[in-house]
């Protein structure tokens, strides 16, 4: 009876140190979705051609991305386009773009391919001021809280994280939460990123040290530059630039 008692509590043991363990290294895949004729309809309502080519093209865009990370780096880009999609203009995702976020050193290096120019942004990591809730949501298999803040004075972001996995980054280039981020909805851009699968796989150096390009500049003079050459697209600029700052 005693060793059963010493057994069961070594089982106890075990599986509390298990559940207490975190994730520090490893793989996501996410599901980034986009209603890309929301735009068009609220702009175009009246645009008959417009009309007649979105009957040929989806509705909602489905491609696969993967942010692979350590405890000090993490990467996120495409990982797997969809060639059953059909993009209308400025909604095809860039092989390209990468964002890389130095956890440790605290800076962000992100490449963006906007129409026909590169971009090379460097910066300090986003200071964003969330606002943790009590909601929670079950996403690929962890229990996730949600948080929001807001990008370019105005628009609401809404995001799931995980303190099981104990890195503190996410899709794009959002982090600062206590945990990673498995779900992001940013509703004026018709858009949402969840995970949908976790590995176990630790990334390799070059795998988080991409080679990256393009004209160097940080958020403020980005948003500066796109702001200046979309000041007559009305709201499609401003979509173009909130999209350029994710």
């Amino acid at each position: 009876m005693k060793q059963l008692l010493i057994l069961f509590c070594l089982f106890i043991s075990l599986l509390t140190n298990a559940q207490t363990q975190f994730i520090t290294k490893g793989r996501i895949e996410f599901e980034k979705k986009m209603n890309q004729f929301k735009p068009f309809e609220e702009n175009e309502s009246d645009n008959e051609w417009m009309k007649e080519m979105m009957k040929s093209m989806p509705r909602i865009l489905t491609d696969v991305y993967e942010l692979r990370f350590n405890e000090t780096k993490s990467i996120y880009k495409l990982a797997k386009e969809n060639t059953d999609n059909k993009y209308m203009w400025g909604t095809k995702p860039s092989e390209t773009d990468h964002v890389v976020n130095d956890l440790d050193g605290k800076t962000v290096s992100a490449q963006r391919e906007i129409f026909e120019n590169t971009y090379l942004i460097k910066d300090s990591l986003r200071n964003l001021e969330w606002k943790i809730t009590s909601e929670t949501r079950d996403i690929a298999g962890f229990e996730c809280k949600k948080a929001v803040t807001k990008i370019c004075d105005s628009v609401v972001v809404v995001a799931f994280y995980t303190d099981q996995i104990s890195v503190s980054a996410g899709p794009e280039s959002f982090g600062g939460l206590p945990g990673m981020i498995l779900g992001l909805a940013i509703p004026r851009l018709y858009t949402t990123w969840f995970a949908t699968k976790l590995e176990l796989i630790e990334p390799t150096p070059a795998q988080l040290a991409p080679v990256q390009k393009g004209k160097k500049v940080n958020w403020n003079q980005l948003y500066v530059e796109l702001k200046k050459g979309m000041k007559d697209w009305g709201k499609e600029g401003h979509r173009r630039i909130w999209t350029a700052s994710l």
